[in-house]
């Protein structure tokens, strides 16, 4: 059996090594267009931070070492087109020479890329992002050449909050813009708020509602020109409007594509072509609470997508959960956490979600150093399920959240959330943990049928 898979950075690589392990007689063949395998995407921002870190440090794994797993790893190789009918890849490498793969399966795992807004100058010199390694190298390399003391920020997403962090570390004033009114839209208000907060008291300055027309580069830098006369002039732009899935490849193919344009997959991820799967941040995912496809790119999920790719095209399928979209990530001295549906997805799920927010503190009162932590839960009003939560404090967000992510895993009710024996200690919690005293909030609002 050969097997070939495209991309190779999480999922195709966890793929792969779990083939040559079950199945050492299988040929494994991994294309990469880059030359960068296995490397941690998540960590960059926190390298950035840092001028003394070479960005190689996030290298997980050496393509040295899946190549002596006997694994054919192909770097600088890029996928062109799939040819389902003669089942073989054709692509070219850096040198420009064409190359083909037949394939007995095949695993697309191309990942995303970021996500560029259609701006007159956005491909500008100084205009910056991060998504993969080697732009996390041309970050850093801009930082060490130019030494900027000002960088815009467009979007005020997770990437855009970790990098305005890692650029105020390293003594650079940041502007974050984005067209939306909001910050975090899908975030519970009163914790937005508390983000917003934490940001301001850090120097960062923020511009919401404003809608850039143009980015101009000269020799002094960029400028970013929004309606209503806004101007900003800044030394660069990180431009960190999200991101989205590779799937031209699979299109062109004629593979069925679904929720936002990520490729159609099944419990065994499984695409519309029974011979090929696809698997990671190009693939899309069913959601435990809401029960439709979602496109969430996570990394756990491309490493478990990865696995369960590799089982069935080893002849072991194995059906994989959903995804609650469970996440976390750190605003300076904040931690931030999500897991299932907000209030407006929950209501597009088709439910009738009664929310709370409640403010507690992460220690027990006398005990020194706890600090305020905000928790939001929501449920279902008809039948009590919770549909999904978000956590902000200094301290006591980031691991909390797994609780709830569980819960949103077995269909627990609010009722039965509360009834959970979570542990005290007064270093930890107060006696009645933050996201008990959400729940018992909960169980009341649903009692008393107010939203």
């Amino acid at each position: 059996m050969k097997i070939v898979i495209i991309g190779a950075d999480a999922a195709g690589m966890s793929a792969a090594s779990r083939i040559r392990r079950n199945r050492p007689d299988f040929e494994v063949h991994v294309l990469e267009r880059t030359t960068d395998v296995s490397f941690s995407a998540c960590n960059m921002p926190y390298n950035i931070a840092d001028p003394s870190r070479s960005m190689d440090d996030l290298i997980v794994r050496s393509a040295a070492a899946f190549q002596k797993q006997g694994i054919h790893l192909y770097l600088g190789h890029e996928a062109l087109s799939i040819d389902r009918a003669r089942r073989k890849v054709e692509g070219k490498t850096v040198d420009g020479k064409i190359v083909s793969f037949p394939y007995d399966r095949l695993l697309i795992a191309t990942g995303a890329s970021a996500k560029k807004p259609r701006i007159p100058g956005i491909d500008a010199p100084g205009v910056l992002v991060l998504r993969h390694l080697e732009d996390g190298r041309g970050i850093k390399s801009w930082l060490a050449s130019r030494n900027p003391g000002h960088v815009a920020i467009l979007g005020m997403g997770y990437i855009a909050l970790e990098m305005a962090e890692a650029l105020v570390s390293r003594g650079i004033r940041v502007s974050m813009i984005k067209p939306g009114p909001l910050l975090l839209p899908d975030m519970a208000r009163q914790l937005a708020q508390v983000i917003q907060s934490e940001l301001e008291s850090k120097g960062v300055a923020l511009h919401p509602g404003v809608p850039i027309e143009a980015i101009e580069h000269s020799a002094d830098g960029i400028q970013v020109m929004g309606q209503e006369g806004f101007r900003l002039s800044a030394d660069g732009l990180l431009c960190a409007t999200g991101v989205i899935p590779n799937s031209a490849l699979a299109a062109t193919a004629g593979i069925r594509l679904g929720v936002q344009n990520a490729i159609e997959t099944d419990a065994l991820l499984r695409t519309s072509d029974p011979f090929i799967y696809a698997a990671g941040d190009c693939a899309d995912a069913l959601h435990i609470v809401s029960r439709k496809k979602v496109w969430i790119p996570l990394a756990l999920r491309a490493n478990r997508a990865g696995w369960a790719a590799a089982d069935a095209m080893c002849g072991n399928p194995k059906a994989v959960d959903g995804i609650a979209g469970t996440a976390v990530f750190k605003v300076f001295d904040l931690e931030v956490a999500k897991t299932g549906l907000s209030r407006k997805e929950a209501e597009q799920a088709g439910f009738d979600p009664v929310e709370i927010v409640i403010e507690s503190r992460s220690r027990a009162h006398a005990y020194p150093g706890g600090c305020p932590i905000w928790v939001n839960l929501l449920a279902d009003r008809e039948s009590a399920m919770i549909l999904g939560g978000q956590i902000v404090g200094k301290e006591g967000a980031a691991h909390r959240i797994n609780a709830i992510a569980v819960a949103l895993h077995v269909g627990m009710t609010v009722f039965q959330f509360y009834q959970t024996d979570l542990a005290y200690a007064p270093p930890f919690s107060p006696v009645w943990d933050p996201m008990l005293t959400a729940a018992n909030q909960l169980m009341k609002a649903l009692a008393g049928g107010a939203a």
